[in-house]
């Protein structure tokens, strides 16, 4: 399976005829349709001047957090400690921002452009402890894949 979205993956990113934006949409949906328990895929990136993110990309329910400040939530403490961050139960976690009741864990892996946190992908899901360290790998190299054309 890793290998298969990650081809997927790549073919969608060498369509160069298609936006920067037009691509990445389509990674959150291969990796959405590949992964039945990915329920919202999508890409914050990095405004460091501002210390925010900004909601890049994405399939799944629309959320209110469009911009995150460095160190709230998830995506913002990933913002500033560069790691992985695997949220098995999003309901004892301290310092959680909830886009939907129905989330239950989620998963953040930054995403490096020439060894720069530029952004990340944040995938959430509605079933609990959904991710593990497959998840983190296979997240790892698909933004090693959309960091090439970023």
């Amino acid at each position: 399976m890793v290998h298969t979205v990650l081809v997927d993956i790549q073919s969608v990113l060498n369509q160069e005829e298609l936006t920067v934006a037009d691509r990445l949409e389509e990674v959150c949906k291969l990796l959405q349709d590949y992964n039945k328990h990915y329920d919202w895929v999508g890409f914050y990136f990095s405004h460091p001047e501002k210390r925010e993110l900004h909601l890049g990309p994405f399939v799944g329910e629309a959320t209110n957090h469009t911009v995150i400040p460095f160190g709230k939530g998830i995506c913002g403490q990933v913002a500033e400690s560069d790691k992985n961050f695997v949220v098995p139960d999003v309901e004892v976690q301290e310092n959680y921002i909830a886009c939907s009741i129905d989330v239950r864990s989620e998963i953040v892996v930054p995403l490096f452009v020439k060894g720069k946190n530029v952004g990340q992908i944040d995938i959430d899901s509605n079933t609990p402890n959904a991710f593990g360290e497959a998840d983190e790998r296979l997240l790892e190299m698909v933004n090693a894949e959309v960091a090439k054309i970023l």
